[in-house]
């Protein structure tokens, strides 16, 4: 049974849910959601029990000391509520944890018990994965869903994926067949430097979900944390040509595939951003040991090719083709 006395009603509420593991490639889906918790202070009030869904030597427990008396911290998932203020101020229900290890069934009804019990109207849930895209170039993020008339009324894909999920699949398609309108937002994260954190992606999604769902999200520090990890990461590739040579064939792949994006809708998204922010309004409306990579595989979490190995530097793979279609491969 969900209790939930201690939540008052809410406003047009968005549950915003991201999960660490398979689906989090960079940190970048948790770590959005955890700057949104933080930076609207959130309440907890609601954690799913470990006990149900964790296998506790894949996701160990952690001890830590609390004026003096040994405490443990359970990997879990937890649910907060945040206020958003503004002209039309809604709440969001944000939910963040590690992929379970097992009942993903009964792990997704529990989350959709909290949805329909709260009036969630709209699932959003972020995710990361690794694909040949180059980290000098703007984040790509797709929107997908698996509503055809959401896709319609929202200007997203529709997924047609199919292959290896982990839960952000598995949470959107029990959303949609529970009859909760859902929307997964992905980013891509350049492979050759997959290590955490990754603020630049976090904030791509950030600026989508403030797109999708109308709100101003407080950005913080995130914009310069961004540019620093960029010139962090242009001042390591320049210290190898190779690696500088295999960025600068992403980049030429890159450009080639979005010249068509190069005007219209794009820059005038681009352009109502920054008028929004310059003028304070709010938009309108609008496994472990690896991650989800863009077709669909298991990506390495190990030493990116920034970073040497026992058995001296990784070669980077050979550039792909310029054909625009591997960051739209993303899973749901």
């Amino acid at each position: 049974m969900i209790e939930l006395e201690g939540v008052p009603e809410l406003v047009d509420p968005v549950m915003v849910a991201a999960f660490e593991g398979w689906n989090d490639a960079g940190d970048a889906a948790s770590t959005a959601v955890a700057h949104l918790d933080r930076e609207w202070k959130g309440e907890v009030f609601a954690a799913l029990d470990a006990e149900d869904y964790y296998d506790f030597q894949v996701n160990r427990p952690t001890v830590f000391m609390e004026d003096g008396v040994r405490k443990i911290t359970w990997p879990t998932t937890r649910l907060s509520v945040v206020r958003v203020g503004g002209d039309k101020p809604r709440d969001l229900v944000l939910v963040r944890g590690i992929e379970p290890s097992m009942r993903w069934r009964s792990f997704c009804n529990e989350l959709l018990g909290f949805a329909h019990e709260l009036g969630v109207e709209l699932v959003v849930v972020l995710g990361a994965l690794l694909g040949d895209t180059p980290h000098t170039r703007p984040v790509p993020i797709s929107g997908t869903t698996s509503d055809a008339d959401l896709a319609r009324r929202m200007d997203l894909e529709e997924t047609k994926y199919e292959g290896p999920t982990g839960i952000v699949g598995i949470l959107q398609e029990a959303c949609t067949h529970a009859g909760v309108p859902a929307v997964s937002l992905w980013a891509a994260v350049p492979h050759y430097v997959s290590q955490p954190p990754n603020p630049k992606a976090t904030l791509a999604l950030l600026n989508r979900l403030e797109d999708l769902i109308g709100v101003r999200v407080p950005l913080g520090e995130l914009p310069e944390d961004a540019r620093a990890w960029q010139v962090g990461v242009d001042q390591l590739a320049a210290e190898d040509s190779e690696v500088a040579e295999y960025v600068q064939s992403l980049e030429e792949a890159r450009d080639t595939a979005e010249l068509p994006e190069a005007s219209g809708e794009a820059i005038a998204r681009e352009f109502e951003r920054y008028l929004r922010r310059r003028d304070g309004a709010g938009p309108g409306p609008g496994s472990p040991g690896g991650h989800a990579t863009a077709d669909g595989g298991d990506g390495p979490s190990g030493a990116p090719f920034l970073r040497d190995n026992p058995s001296g530097r990784t070669r980077p793979p050979k550039p792909p083709k310029a054909s625009g279609d591997d960051e739209e491969s993303s899973e749901d």
